[in-house]
């Protein structure tokens, strides 16, 4: 719920279990959530018996005091140099002055911003780069242990700057300065704007899935706030609610899911920026968990609907890139990452597919996918630094080699310039399952997908049916039945989308189970 605790390296026994000789592995997809932060709200400062305020006293960031910051030195954009600078956090004071916001002991060098990967998670993210590291580099032998380029590991980043520095932590925790070498250039991250970004449930750009989120929250809170469970949880912490918000509710202010944040984050950290010890009871986190856990995802496991909206078109860019690695179309992720302007058909050393992506993201990304697959039953709040990693297999007996990707053909930019294109035309890519040609659907023919999380195989309910998965193993799922799946929820134009069915019910006739 709060910090994690990683399990050890895989034993030879499981690992000849989890990766069998039979099988290749392809192609590797990392869904990782970022490190411990602080609050990404001020929740309680004005409430407690402690003198404490969950904003500007947070003294555990010490990257605030060696910021660096890319300038131009002449105007005529030829030299640019590394900025080195420090941050201090200016508020007001009891008198409307302006003071330093200053953590225990006086520090103002090291305090965070609200929502900032704090020490914690730049420590628990760059571990997890290091465990990776261990599992496909020393144990598998899957990525090289020297690179001196990045052109075959695909990234990408939210906009908000913790998942971003979580993943190039965890980058630098598989690839520290020793395994690059001296002439390594700077890789490639992919963000969006926010107005286009899937990497997370986009409540705020799609209209519609914010009436379905509207919807399904305020079914939890008719189910759970005049309960016994409620009962117990305002007798532990009302007193420090609010007074215009004095009784703990599913949807009080601040909601019990933004109190389980509160309570995540600072259980994470030291004990200066500690709540009370009432709101750490065991049984009341668990039922806050419980609560929260119902609100945010339930949706994804009843509405094929929210799982389109939600996260679908994520799961459709996982599947697609899957797709390309097994047919060499390029759209593995090659095309994003790689090359230079003018030229992005192959790496910078050459590269001609992706091998390994990481994509800093979040809680609600990670049980979004997982929920959507039917893989997320009885299972937690994920913690800080979770992670997911869907892995593509080949079975070289029966798999079809990939071919190397087309040439591109010219296309138009937005910009009304002509430049080779981005993405080869005929390819299958995120053409439907029942679209598909017999040729297309033999491309996939001998590829399976796995995902672990948190290094634990989970299985999708569909692909437990006779010729869906690996035999004597249901956690492979052929790519096949796995992006049969998937194409179910995977919106054709994600945009459009989200302005359909503004006036239909939220909820479906009955349930529409998920990952089948």
């Amino acid at each position: 719920m709060t910090t994690i605790v990683p399990r050890g390296p895989y034993s030879d026994e499981e690992l000849r279990k989890l990766y069998p000789s039979n099988l290749k592995l392809q192609l590797v997809q990392i869904l990782l959530r970022h490190g411990e932060r602080s609050p990404v709200s001020a929740r309680f400062q004005n409430n407690l018996c402690i003198h404490l305020t969950i904003t500007a006293d947070w003294p555990y960031c010490n990257a605030a005091k060696r910021f660096s910051s890319v300038l131009m030195t002449k105007t005529d954009w030829s030299t640019w140099d590394d900025f080195q600078w420090r941050r201090r956090i200016e508020t007001f004071g009891d008198d409307d002055r302006p003071v330093l916001a200053s953590g225990p002991k006086g520090l103002v060098d090291t305090v965070c911003q609200l929502g900032e990967l704090t020490d914690k998670g730049r420590e628990t993210t760059l571990a997890l780069g290091e465990r990776l590291r261990h599992l496909y580099i020393d144990q598998l032998g899957f990525m090289p242990r020297i690179i001196s380029d990045a052109d075959m590991i695909y990234m990408r980043a939210t906009p908000m700057a913790r998942a971003l520095d979580s993943v190039q932590q965890s980058f630098v925790g598989m690839y520290p300065s020793s395994a690059r070498t001296a002439s390594f250039p700077p890789p490639t991250i992919i963000t969006r704007a926010p107005a286009d970004e899937t990497l997370f449930p986009n409540e705020s750009n799609c209209r519609r899935f914010s009436q379905l989120s509207r919807a399904f929250a305020q079914r939890t809170a008719d189910r759970w706030n005049n309960s016994t469970e409620m009962d117990y949880l305002n007798s532990l912490i009302s007193k420090w609610m609010p007074d215009d918000s004095p009784h703990v509710a599913v949807d009080s202010h601040p909601r019990i899911s933004g109190i389980m944040d509160t309570i995540n984050s600072t259980l994470a950290h030291g004990p200066k920026t500690r709540l009370p010890t009432a709101f750490y009871d065991p049984k009341g986190r668990d039922i806050i968990d419980q609560i929260g856990t119902e609100e945010w995802f339930s949706g994804y496991k009843e509405s094929e609907e929210y799982r389109k909206l939600g996260i679908g078109a994520l799961v459709g860019d996982i599947v697609g890139r899957m797709v390309g690695s097994a047919e060499g179309s390029g759209n593995d992720g090659l095309l994003e990452v790689a090359g230079i302007d003018g030229d992005l058909s192959k790496g910078r050393g050459g590269e001609s597919g992706i091998k390994f992506a990481m994509s800093g993201c979040h809680d609600t990304t990670l049980a979004a996918v997982l929920s959507s697959l039917g893989a997320f039953q009885s299972e937690k709040w994920p913690p800080y630094t979770s992670h997911i990693a869907v892995e593509l297999f080949r079975d070289d007996s029966t798999a079809t080699e990939p071919s190397p990707p087309a040439d591109s053909a010219p296309r138009q930019t937005f910009l009304g310039a002509s430049r080779k294109s981005t993405k080869p035309s005929s390819v299958i890519t995120r053409k439907p399952s029942q679209d598909l040609t017999a040729e297309e659907k033999e491309k996939l023919q001998g590829y399976f997908v796995r995902l672990r999380y948190n290094d634990r195989p989970m299985v999708v309910p569909g692909c437990r049916l006779p010729g869906k998965h690996l035999e004597g193993d249901e956690s492979f799922c052929t790519l096949e039945a796995f992006k049969a799946i998937a194409d179910k929820f995977t919106p054709r134009i994600w945009t459009e989308a989200c302005s359909d069915n503004l006036d239909e019910p939220a909820f479906p006739p009955s349930p529409e189970p998920a990952g089948l």
